[in-house]
This record gives structure tokens, C-alpha cells and sequence, in this order.
């Protein structure tokens, strides 16, 4: 997995750092939080905008690990999903965006950025629990890009 955060203008940011913040007691999203506490061999990307691509190593992760199909899961559908969602497209990957690991400030807006993304990024917008993530992983995604076989990437963007 890759996680992908903003820096808001904080270059010093620790990723450590804000895990422990966001799973302390008294944060309101706490429980979340510690669903998605990342592994020993997650990565960490820190973007200073809305897309994961910008001025990031992303590309260079990406080519490394062989990924061509990205699972993009996050705050917000219509910001950093869909501006990271745009740069993967035109990137060629294969993006899955689960609708229910994604949100919004409003489900309409939500909604409305879903419908883009699958609209006009090709991208598989189906809930979690309908993909079959063994078949994905095993390059039978089904997906637009079928240009290459690499590794299923899942990015989680948040903005904190």
C-alpha cells in the first residue's frame, strides 16, 4: 500500500507522526484510523496539492513496484481521488475507486466525482466487497489499460 498525504506548506511532515495523532483517544476519527494504520512495508508519498503525481516520487514508486492497476481510496472523491485518479489515467493505469472507501463533504458531491471518474477515466467504481481482489492481483483485472502485467497498487489519499 501507498499512503499519500498533504504537507500543507510543512515539508517536515513525519508520516509516523501523524499515525499517532489520528489513532490518539480523543481524535474524532480514531477508530477509522487505526483500520488504516499502515504495515512495516506500506510507503509513504507526500504531495504538496491535490494529485498524488505532483511534483512527487509517485511516478518513480509506481515503475519500481511494476504497478499498472491502482485501487485509489481517500478523502476527498472530489479533490485528491479525483485529481490523483486524473494523473494516473492519462498514465495509462487501471484505476479501481471503490465507492464506499471513498468521501466527500457531501455524498452529492461524492457522487458527482464517482460518476466522472468512471465516466471518463474508465475507472471500475463498483463497492469494495464486489471486486474480487484474489483475480485482480492475479491479472484478471478486466480493466481499460491492458497494456501491461505488474503489481495492484492500492493508494489511500487523505488530507488531514
Amino acid at each position: 500500500m501507498i499512503y499519500i498525504n498533504d504537507n500543507f506548506g510543512r515539508w517536515k511532515s513525519d508520516f509516523r507522526r501523524i499515525v499517532e495523532h489520528c489513532t490518539a483517544k480523543k481524535v474524532r476519527g480514531a477508530p477509522v484510523s487505526k483500520r488504516l494504520v499502515p504495515n512495516e512495508d506500506d510507503y509513504f508519498v507526500l504531495k504538496p496539492k491535490h494529485s498524488g503525481f505532483y511534483s512527487t516520487t509517485l511516478d518513480v514508486l509506481l515503475e519500481y513496484l511494476r504497478a499498472d492497476i491502482l485501487i485509489l481510496t481517500g478523502i476527498a472523491t472530489n479533490i485528491c481521488v479525483l485529481f490523483t485518479a486524473n494523473d494516473a489515467y492519462m498514465r495509462d493505469y487501471s484505476l479501481y475507486i471503490p465507492c464506499d472507501c471513498v468521501a466527500a463533504n457531501t455524498a452529492d458531491e461524492s457522487r458527482y466525482a464517482l460518476s466522472q471518474m468512471n465516466k471518463v477515466l474508465k475507472a471500475d467504481i463498483r463497492q469494495s466487497d464486489d471486486i474480487d481482489f484474489k483475480k485482480l492481483g492475479a491479472g484478471e483485472d478486466g480493466g481499460a489499460s491492458g497494456k501491461r502485467r505488474g503489481s495492484v497498487i492500492r493508494l489511500i489519499s487523505e488530507r488531514r
